[in-house]
């Protein structure tokens, strides 16, 4: 249960296990679980596990001893290779460990020796992580960043649905004040050109420019207002200052339970080229809204960032 509480409340944690081996054996280990975090928007991205045998114990195998007695239950390949480690990547998923001891089996607490060389592995897997991850241009660390001011981050259950949508798009929350972007897809950012942090915790008028039509504003205010959805061709700005024509689709999205959790609006450059499957436009536009619906459905009534606070 302490394991499935952090992994649920996204922390790391540190404690001794009875595991057994393939042939039924028991032995004790000491087994340190820490979350990785992206840097820029500071979503979960996956936990590492290090195992380090406790000592008096018959975990002492020949597989662990290679490494003074450290076994990393998650890393990237990369890293396995040039640690020459026995490891297995774990990428959001949680492994249900039986942390009960077996009738006769004396509990075994770890040492400081034990506890020293968790740390030390569990800081050498987390730097080979970061290095590794700056040339895969998603840059990971060991510590979730500070969200902007009058945010709250997501699930990490839902930003993993919502980033297999492969479609540019923003969820807002129109329960915090000014209505902020609360999420915002990576095609997104290709599309206006700017990072994560610079778009979290802003309304979407930053897009806006002198040449916006004004009418098409006051129409997207009041479908809001109204609760309803509407789209519009609007000229919006890049961060360089282009200028591209939005098809815009803006539409309310409900919890399980009725509410109106986020609104949620997806953008098609419409000198892009057309679709490869040859959808046309607004299908794209309806089929993402479906699919950030459905992300958000299938979490409990309570989605919704201010209205997780609130309760």
């Amino acid at each position: 249960m302490e394991i499935r509480e952090a992994i649920r409340e996204e922390r790391g944690m540190q404690v001794s296990l009875l595991n057994y081996r393939k042939d039924g054996t028991p032995h004790w280990i000491l087994f340190r679980l820490f979350p990785i975090f992206e840097k820029e928007g500071g979503q979960l991205v996956h936990f590492v596990a290090v195992e380090v045998p406790i000592a008096g114990s018959r975990s002492c195998c020949s597989q662990s001893s290679a490494r003074g007695g450290l076994m990393p239950g998650a890393c990237r390949n990369e890293v396995r290779s040039e640690l020459d480690l026995r490891c297995t990547l774990s990428v959001g998923s949680n492994n249900d460990l039986d942390n009960k001891v077996a009738e006769g089996e004396e509990r075994r607490e770890a040492g400081d020796m034990e506890k020293q060389k968790a740390i030390d592995g569990a800081n050498e897997i987390l730097l080979k992580l970061m290095h590794y991850s700056k040339l895969t241009g998603r840059v990971v660390c060991g510590n979730r960043c500070r969200p902007p001011e009058g945010t709250i981050p997501l699930p990490s259950s839902l930003c993993t649905s919502l980033g297999r949508i492969k479609q540019s798009f923003v969820l807002t929350d129109p329960n915090l004040p000014d209505m902020p972007i609360v999420y915002a897809s990576d095609t997104f950012l290709s599309l206006t050109g700017y990072t994560r942090n610079e778009v979290l915790g802003r309304n979407c008028r930053f897009l806006g420019g002198p040449q916006t039509d004004v009418e098409t504003l006051q129409l997207i205010r009041q479908s809001i207002q109204a609760e309803k959805a509407c789209t519009v061709h609007i000229l919006n700005y890049r961060k360089d200052g282009t200028q591209f024509r939005n098809f815009l689709h803006i539409s309310p999205v409900r919890n399980s339970s009725g509410k109106i959790a986020f609104y949620v609006g997806v953008q098609i450059d419409e000198a892009a080229k057309d679709d490869a499957h040859g959808l046309c436009p607004r299908m794209k536009l309806l089929g993402a809204v479906g699919a950030v619906k459905v992300a958000v459905r299938s979490l409990s009534s309570s989605v919704g960032p201010s209205s997780c606070s609130s309760s």
